[in-house]
């Protein structure tokens, strides 16, 4: 648990700093296009500070092996990655969206996806004294 928190805590920490100060590089990484406007950067800034703040999030909770708090925070990543994961997916195979770092994004989140469920079986058959 504490190993997937702390990655969790370094990955989105960078992305989200990236995302705030460099917003139009990180996204021609991901999909081979720029930030053409005003809004989409206010968009990415949001998302960065966001995921700073999911970062953040992790790094308190990587200690804690065993609360409901720790459970929600491993619930949320779940969600997070496994949404994340469908959208860069989509962002490739449907808008056919291509750039360098597409495909091992993708690869990211599916791995933290299953990584997440894992955790949270273990955390439950803990929970349960098995």
């Amino acid at each position: 648990m504490k190993n997937l928190l702390t990655l969790t805590t370094v990955i989105e920490s960078i992305t989200g700093l990236l995302l705030v100060l460099l917003p139009s590089k990180l996204v021609s990484f991901l999909f081979g296009s720029a930030l053409d406007s005003p809004v989409a950067l206010m968009v990415a800034h949001i998302a960065g500070v966001a995921l700073m703040a999911l970062g953040i999030t992790c790094w308190i909770a990587r200690n804690d092996n065993q609360s409901s708090a720790v459970k929600g925070v491993i619930i949320g990543l779940i969600i997070y990655n496994a949404g994340v994961f469908a959208v860069l997916a989509y962002a490739k195979i449907g808008l056919g969206l291509s750039g360098i770092g597409l495909w091992p994004a993708v690869l990211v989140h599916f791995i933290m996806t299953i990584w997440c469920v894992l955790s949270l079986l273990d955390l439950s058959r803990r929970a349960k004294g098995t």
